[in-house]
């Protein structure tokens, strides 16, 4: 048996679906989540002992009628796939928005039953619904639920099952509302409307209207200010920087990293007599290397957890507001900016939520700088480099994200010039979520999901990388055991060094740090593995090696200055993302030339960010420009006609097939 769960955007069906089968699936208190299908069992205390229930979470539609990629799926599923039973959620804060939806789910013959949800909110509202004569006119069983607190849900997951097999009717004569004819659509629509109007004017009473201004409006006056609204939300930021990487975060990591020591000198201490490469492999390569990432986690804990909250209160559609008329001007849609957001979290799916968006030059142009949003993975790499050489300064955290989203604005920008075509007026419609006090318990649940995600990879892909380095960093060609002090002859070495050549201009030639940034490539955790790996290290948080000012243990190590230090972290922060997320631009994008564009885009991009940091940096510095100055010019010069080549190629494609189209269409 298989349940559809269907609603609109933001109605709560992730949220409910999670529920129902025990998933913990991202959820977000904004539209645009979830773009595409997910299913799972039944949990046992839902099935009534039947194992073959299965839920099936949609993306969410406003109508039966496809206007986006993730619209159709929902569209497609409940129309082809033939489930048992839909369950429709309702959002009992916008009755006659949502009921739209559910008359056209009634025509289909499918058994269905409506989960009235957000009930909790009507009350605040002082709205009134009539649940029996909401049932009795839409012909199906109506449950009222609240999803953040499980009620109802036991009765939804009930009904949905006792109904299985039944039919359904539409709550109208047929004949009424036809989609059918074609000429006729606009007609059977306001039709729709009107039926359903008078439905919620019969079952709903309210004392507040939506017209009323109230105190969320007010609170959105400031907090979505054309003016106020960035300045905000650079404090806020700056905020959760300061929480997660200078005060509660370094204390459980330094906590954290003392246990891993302890392992790593129990271990040290049973491989005494063993083969010196064996200890070093196990000991510095696998224990140093991955506790060195794992040592991090709790700073990135925190942060999910804070964006959690943040996510769920309703601030982060704030967010895409405050940005979209800045977005909007250099030819990106304003759906552009929820991708971005959830990319925060992780590139993968801020890169897969691009789907939403229609038009297919602002859909490729979006996943190609999605990745320029600093995600979970690159924050131990942030907040290493913050501790060691800028004294833990919560500004470093702040400044990679608007230095991201400078790069994105710049960058389309530049795609506009190369492809040749003109800013466009184009309408951004989102419905902001209602302000609410954030749930400790789903926040909690965020951060440990994806920080069980943090430590499969560091315990799978990074354990593995690590390992592999400290193979390649041990043996020279001949396979002979390199003597210590002599790493410069490793196979790591001779493979890293001509690639350290290519980052002088940028400041950091050294063959350790060329290593680290090609291993980030594989994920973005690796550049602090390797760092620790190459250069000996365990511990990067907490007293013995404070992470203060340049002056430590780590910094000396690196041979960096403050501005070259500055230069590297933003060089691993703004070339292509991870591999995988890489996959997810390809599957997205679903054009080679498109494709290998962006990556061109995104590694001229890190390079030229890096080089104007160093240079500009050291000529501040010390009245000079730095080391490598006009080679740098050369590679910039040689990267941005890479770039502009592959752009310009892959959008003549897109116009011939825009032209092809037209013709086949005449």
């Amino acid at each position: 048996m298989r349940i559809a769960l269907a609603g609109n955007p933001n109605s709560g069906k992730t949220t409910m679906y999670n529920l129902l089968t025990g998933k913990n699936e991202h959820v977000g208190n904004w539209a645009g989540v979830t773009v595409d299908k997910r299913e799972s069992a039944f949990k046992r205390i839902y099935s009534k002992g039947r194992e073959d229930v299965i839920a099936v979470d949609l993306p969410g539609a406003y109508s039966m009628s496809p206007f986006t990629s993730e619209e159709s799926i929902t569209s497609g599923y409940v129309k082809h796939e033939n489930p048992d039973v839909i369950i429709n959620i309702v959002d009992a804060t916008n009755l006659s928005r949502s009921l739209f939806f559910t008359t056209q789910l009634l025509e289909l013959g499918v058994p269905v039953v409506v989960a009235l949800n957000k009930t909790d909110l009507t009350d605040k509202k002082e709205t009134e619904i009539d649940i029996n004569l909401l049932s009795e006119k839409l012909g199906c069983p109506v449950v009222a639920t609240i999803s953040t607190t499980e009620k109802g849900i036991s009765e939804v997951a009930s009904k949905a099952i006792e109904i299985c097999g039944k039919g359904q009717k539409a709550p109208y004569h047929q004949g009424d509302i036809n989609l059918h004819d074609k000429h006729e659509v606009e007609s059977a629509d306001r039709k729709r409307f009107d039926f359903v109007n008078k439905i919620v004017n019969e079952v709903e009473t309210r004392k507040i209207f939506t017209k009323d201004r109230n105190i969320q409006d007010k609170i959105d006056s400031v907090l979505a200010n054309r003016f106020l609204g960035i300045p905000i939300f650079a404090i806020v930021m700056w905020a959760v920087f300061d929480i997660s990487q200078s005060k509660l975060g370094p204390y459980l990591g330094d906590t954290l990293t003392g246990w891993i020591e302890s392992f790593q000198e129990y271990v040290s201490g049973m491989l005494s007599g063993t083969s010196p490469f064996l200890k070093a492999l196990l000991v510095d390569g696998i224990i140093g290397g991955v506790g060195a990432v794992v040592g991090f986690l709790p700073l990135v804990m925190v942060m999910y957890f804070l964006i959690a909250l943040l996510e769920d209160c309703g601030y982060m559609a704030r967010v895409s507001v405050v940005m979209d008329p800045i977005f909007k001007r250099v030819g990106l849609s304003g759906k552009s900016i929820i991708p971005m957001v959830i990319g925060t979290g992780c590139a993968i799916p801020g890169v897969m939520a691009c789907r939403t968006i229609r038009n297919e030059r602002e859909r490729r142009t979006t996943a190609m700088l999605t990745p320029f949003m600093p995600c979970g993975a690159k924050l131990p790499v942030i907040a290493l480099f913050a501790g060691a050489f800028f004294s833990d300064a919560s500004w470093v955290g702040t400044l990679m994200y608007f230095v991201g989203i400078i790069l994105i604005v710049l960058s389309s920008m530049l795609i506009l010039k190369i492809t040749g075509h003109k800013y466009r007026k184009s309408f951004f419609i989102m419905e902001l979520p209602e302000y609410k006090i954030p749930s400790i318990k789903r926040a909690v649940i965020s951060m440990l999901s994806r920080a069980k995600a943090y430590i499969v990879k560091a315990g799978t892909i990074i354990l593995v990388c690590n390992a592999v380095v400290q193979i390649m960093q041990s043996f020279n060609w001949q396979l002979q055991l390199v003597e210590e002090g002599m790493e410069s002859t490793s196979i790591l070495a001779s493979i890293a060094s001509p690639f350290a050549v290519l980052l002088i201009p940028l400041g950091f030639g050294a063959w350790q740090l060329a290593a680290a940034a090609i291993t980030g490539f594989i994920a973005k955790e690796n550049v602090v593995g390797t760092l620790a790996v190459v250069y000996g290290f365990t511990r990067f948080i907490g007293e013995e090696n404070a992470l203060i000012g340049g002056a430590n243990e780590v910094s000396t190590a690196m041979g960096l200055t403050s501005v070259a230090a500055l230069a590297y972290l933003m060089f691993n922060l703004y070339t292509p993302p991870c591999f995988a997320a890489i996959g997810a631009m390809n599957s997205e994008i679903k054009d080679k030339k498109w494709l290998f564009g962006g990556i061109g885009l995104q590694f001229a991009s890190g390079y030229v960010v890096a080089f104007l940091v160093y240079q500009i940096g050291t000529l501040i510095t010390t009245g000079t420009v730095g080391q490598g100055f006009v080679p740098g010019i050369i590679v910039i010069a040689v990267l941005v006609l890479i770039a502009y080549k592959l752009i310009k190629n892959a959008d003549r494609k897109i116009d011939e097939e825009y032209s092809l189209n037209n013709k086949t269409v005449a």
